[in-house]
C-alpha cells in the first residue's frame, strides 16, 4: 500500500527514568533499583511509534541546544523520523520527564523547556508541511494556542486531525468540533464532555469522534452503537509510553485505510506490544513484530 505522510507536531523531551520497588512517601527517601535516561515526550513518542511501523512522519519541534537535544536529534533521525522542521533553541533547555517506576506503574512530572517555543507563530511557518500530509497528530504538552493552530491550518487544507487530549485541561469547544478523532483516556474524556455545555446532538457527535482508551480493560468507540475491543494480554514490564503506541499505532492504520475497528485492533497490539519492555519508546514494535504477535492469535492483519 502507498505509505501516507503522517506530520506530528508535539513534545520531544529526554525521560529521567527511576525505577523502585516502592514509591517514597513525602520526606522518605528510599534505595531505588536503576536509573537510565531515554527518549520521550508525547510527539516524540507518537512519531517514533508511526515510524517504526513504517509510516512516512515528519517531526514539527523544538529542541535545547544542549546534549540531550542533539542526542534526541540523533535518536530521531535513527528510527527514521524526518526531523528537518525541529529547530534547536538557544534560551531553553531540552523538555525533561522524570518518570518513577513501581510495580509496572509510572508517576510523572514534566518540564516544557523548549518544547514552549513550539509557538503558533512557529507552527504556521509549516504550513506548507502540514497541507501536504495526510493525518496530522497532536498532543498536549506544547502550547494550547499552538495545538489550535495547528488543527486550524489542517481544516483548512482538509487534512484530517487526531487529537490525544493529554496531558488533559480544558479544551475550546471550537477546536474539538475541527478534531476528527479524539483519543482520551477514560479520565480524560470525562473532564472533556464535562467541561464544555454540549446539545445532545453535539454530545452524540463528539462521542463518535472518541476513541476511548481504557488500559487493561480495552478500547471502546461508537458507530450507530457502543462498540468494545478486549485489551491484549502481555507481562508488563512498564507502561510509560503505552498511549502514544496507541495513537501512532492508530494514525498509521487510518493513513493505510483500515476501518476504525480494524485501527483501534491493530493500534491496540502495537500499545500491548510497547509495554512489555522498559521506556516509552524501547518497547515499540515494529510492523513485523505486529504482524508475528496477531498471527500467534490467529488474528487477520
Amino acid at each position: 500500500m502507498k505509505n501516507k505522510k503522517i506530520t506530528v507536531i508535539g513534545s520531544i523531551n529526554m525521560d529521567l527514568v527511576t525505577s523502585t520497588n516502592r514509591v517514597p512517601i513525602l520526606g522518605e527517601t528510599v534505595m531505588g533499583e536503576s536509573f537510565h535516561t531515554i527518549p520521550g515526550g508525547k510527539g516524540a513518542n507518537q512519531a517514533v511509534a508511526a515510524a517504526r511501523l513504517g509510516a512516512d512522519v515528519t517531526m514539527i519541534g523544538c529542541v535545547g541546544q544542549d546534549l540531550f537535544g542533539q542526542d534526541l536529534l540523533k535518536h530521531l533521525k535513527a528510527q527514521g523520523v524526518n526531523v528537518e522542521h525541529v529547530e534547536p533553541v538557544t534560551d531553553s533547555s531540552t523538555g525533561i520527564a522524570a518518570i518513577t517506576i513501581s510495580n509496572g506503574e509510572n508517576h510523572i512530572i514534566v518540564i516544557p523547556g523548549a518544547n514552549y517555543h513550539v509557538t503558533p507563530v512557529f507552527v504556521a511557518s509549516f504550513e506548507d508541511v502540514i497541507a501536504a500530509s495526510d493525518i496530522l497528530l497532536l498532543q498536549l504538552e506544547i502550547p494550547l494556542e499552538s495545538v489550535e493552530k495547528a488543527v486550524e491550518l489542517a481544516s483548512k487544507h482538509r487534512v484530517k486531525v487526531v487529537l490525544n487530549p493529554a496531558p488533559i485541561q480544558p479544551l475550546p469547544k471550537a477546536l474539538l468540533e475541527k478534531v476528527d478523532y479524539l483519543t482520551p483516556n477514560e479520565y480524560e474524556q470525562q473532564l472533556l464532555f464535562d467541561s464544555i455545555e454540549w446539545t445532545e446532538e453535539e454530545r452524540q457527535e463528539m462521542l463518535r469522534k472518541c476513541i476511548i482508551t481504557r488500559g487493561s480493560k480495552g478500547i471502546t468507540f461508537y458507530q450507530d452503537e457502543k462498540v468494545e475491543i478486549p485489551s491484549y494480554k502481555v507481562n508488563v514490564v512498564d507502561t510509560t509510553g503505552a498511549g502514544d503506541s496507541f495513537n501512532g499505532g492508530f494514525a498509521y492504520a487510518i493513513c493505510q485505510g483500515a476501518s476504525l475497528k480494524e485501527a483501534c485492533q491493530f493500534a491496540s497490539a502495537v500499545a500491548a506490544l510497547s509495554v512489555t519492555k522498559l521506556g516509552a519508546q524501547g518497547g515499540m514494535p515494529t510492523m513485523q513484530e505486529v504482524q508475528d504477535f496477531l498471527r500467534e492469535r490467529n488474528e487477520i492483519v
